[in-house]
């Protein structure tokens, strides 16, 4: 369902870079939608009107299925390090325990990963 969402969601983004292309802007720009060149199809004026509103609801909808993936990755996300603190105890002696531990570590690090795995 994600991949969905997430397909949809490219495809506005590709439209509405197209769109905001198109349009036609103060200091000329691109302004490829615009002109003569529309045959007596349009007036200027009513496509620049057509391009603002679809750019909108393009917009809108970009926002949408961002939300909509935000909350479907919610679901989804793995447990964060944070929530493990609790479980690790700190002394007191932590700076000489840490210089003792050095040692050890340097032995061990081939056989412990240095990242916590969640199981």
């Amino acid at each position: 369902m994600i991949q969905v969402v997430l397909i949809i969601h490219l495809i506005l983004a590709v439209s509405i870079i197209a769109l905001i292309l198109l349009q036609r802007s103060e200091g000329g720009g691109l302004g490829i939608g615009g002109g003569g060149g529309m045959g007596g199809f349009s007036t200027p004026q009513s496509t620049a009107n057509a391009l603002t509103k679809a750019t909108g609801i393009c917009a809108a909808l970009f926002f949408i299925t961002s939300m909509t993936l935000a909350v479907m990755a919610e679901g989804s996300r793995p447990s964060s390090i944070v929530d493990h603190l609790d479980n690790v105890s700190i002394s007191k002696d932590a700076p000489a325990e840490e210089a003792k531990g050095a040692e050890d570590a340097a032995a061990k690090a081939d056989k412990v990963p240095s990242v916590p795995v969640a199981e």
